[in-house]
């Protein structure tokens, strides 16, 4: 049997070898040593008993309006120590960016240094209520106009807008201001270009704002086509939305051009700035033509993904459209800083996005990234991401196919071509990925590129860890050309639960637990 330099077997274990391996019993409880059974919570509790005694209430009128529930609530009643096993044990099942390489293409898993956390965590920012008086709170005004100021500063723009709270709103936020400017000057322009090669999101917003969308094409180098775009450009055009480096890990090289001939028809210039992380500190937005563009907090600058929340996605503006932006901003008065919350004459803002300003646990944990790395820092986050992206391009491409010539920015992408006539689709390889340790990276995406495999490093992966990932993808690469594709086929074979039928799954999800017959 093959085995790896640290003596674990690189092959199946045969049946042979698995019954020296296996034990001659099965555990009464389903636990394997540390590999617990964990049943859900449901299963575990009771509804029938409860960690609280609650009084019981006279009655009393209800105030919901007939909303009210009309059946019981469900919970089941488990004691403390039960509870917190419960979630322990399914923690250890989760795969995070503080177990290891977190590849997942277009995402930017970066480490979230704990500096930021513990300022996040300081009385002034993390006990505030968005009600409070803003004479209490003079503090945090002050750090979100610090914020804006550094915001303003890297992208090179004279204006951001602080609400947003996640990349998608923050395009709305931005074609929304465009829509307000076109509306100003009275022009009536009802489309939106949207490259190939751009976030799924672009398309979905400018047509969530009433336009009509129109695909530009790429090149075969992975970038927008220059001529085909200004073939397009017309004074129908209301902006065009690109992604800069654009989702196939590619620097947009001919930006300039391309934004001198939206403004040349008259349009605007949309710029998605999640990979912002690719050149941060390296090139200013501003300087290249953009007119709006959000930033994922993030994956820049190291704020949590928020599984739903809390996110937030600030959008910078041009000269052209600063006027246009949402309210609220911060303003200094003569009685110290407050909230610019209402239109006042002259006033030529889009309106209110939210309810209020934004949230503030990332403000503090951005600009925590932003002061402890300093200018310098930060640009040495960009270039040792896009460094450790193509160390593995490099590493790679004599057993994986890269999809584009030459180097990569922050991501590097690899498509399905390597596995030709081998048995072993993108999905095989992706699900045998965790078999590796390792959550997959993203798959089929982006679209252009057939059994697309995007994956993005960041700049916090050490060159041991980006070696060990690079040796567990060469491995399956090799095994998988030697149509060893039981290896494959009914991967993963060491998570707790084995291959789903994500088919069934997603047209027929089971979302509500039914307690079994008995």
């Amino acid at each position: 049997m093959s085995m790896n330099t640290q003596g674990r077997p690189t092959a199946l274990v045969e049946a042979s070898d698995m019954q020296e391996m296996k034990p001659v019993f099965e555990s009464f409880s389903g636990h394997q040593g540390l590999r617990l059974d964990e049943p859900l919570i449901f299963e575990l509790g009771s509804t029938d008993t409860t960690g609280v005694d609650v009084a019981e209430v006279d009655d009393f009128e209800m105030a919901l309006g007939g909303l009210e529930r009309s059946t019981e609530i469900g919970c089941p009643g488990l004691a403390e120590p039960d509870t917190v096993r419960h979630f322990t044990r399914l923690s250890r099942r989760n795969y995070g960016i503080d177990m290891g390489v977190f590849p997942l293409g277009s995402c930017t898993m970066k480490h979230n240094p704990r500096l930021n956390e513990k300022m996040a965590r300081l009385p002034g920012f993390g006990d505030i209520h968005p009600l409070q008086p803003e004479s209490t709170v003079q503090g945090a005004l002050g750090l979100i106009e610090e914020l804006s100021h550094w915001i303003m500063t890297i992208t090179g723009m004279p204006a951001v807008a602080m609400s947003p709270k996640a990349g998608a709103h923050g395009e709305l936020c931005g074609v929304m201001a465009i829509r307000a400017a076109l509306e100003a000057r009275g022009d009536a322009r009802e489309v939106i270009l949207c490259p190939e090669s751009a976030h799924g999101t672009n398309p979905a917003t400018a047509a969530f704002c009433g336009y009509k969308v129109k695909s530009i094409p790429g090149r075969e180098n992975g970038r927008v086509d220059l001529e085909a775009l200004r073939e397009s450009l017309d004074d129908t055009v209301a902006a065009v939305m690109i992604t800069n480096p654009n989702t196939c890990g590619l620097f947009e090289t001919e930006v300039k051009e391309i934004a001198d001939a939206i403004h040349a028809a008259g349009a605007f210039f949309y710029c998605d700035g999640a990979n912002f992380n690719a050149i941060m500190g390296k090139a200013r937005p501003g300087d290249l033509g953009v007119d709006a563009m959000h930033l994922n907090l993030h994956k820049t600058f190291s704020t949590p993904h928020g599984g739903g929340g809390p996110g937030s996605g600030p959008v910078v503006f041009s000269d052209a459209l600063k006027d246009f932006a949402p309210l609220p901003y911060v303003k200094q008065t003569a009685d110290g800083k407050r909230l610019h919350e209402w239109p006042e004459d002259g006033d030529k803002s889009l309106g209110r996005l939210t309810a209020f300003h934004g949230q503030m646990g990332m403000y503090v944990r951005a600009l925590s990234y932003m002061m402890s790395h300093g200018s310098d820092g930060l640009k040495q986050a960009s270039e040792d991401a896009v460094l450790n992206a193509n160390y593995v391009l490099a590493s790679l491409g004599d057993v994986m196919s890269a999809s584009f010539e030459g180097p990569c920015m922050h991501e590097a992408l690899f498509d399905d071509r390597f596995l030709k006539d081998t048995g072993v689709t993108t999905l095989d390889f992706a699900k045998a990925m965790i078999d590796e340790g390792y959550h997959p990276m993203t798959m089929y995406f982006p679209l252009v590129v057939h059994g697309a495999m995007l994956i993005e490093p960041t700049e916090t992966e050490s060159k041991y860890n980006m070696d060990q990932f690079i040796r567990s993808m060469r491995g399956l690469a090799e095994t998988a050309k030697r149509k060893e594709t039981e290896r494959f086929e009914g991967a993963p074979y060491f998570a707790p639960w084995k291959r789903l039928d994500e088919t069934q799954a997603a047209r027929r999800p089971v979302l509500r637990f039914t307690e079994a017959a008995e």
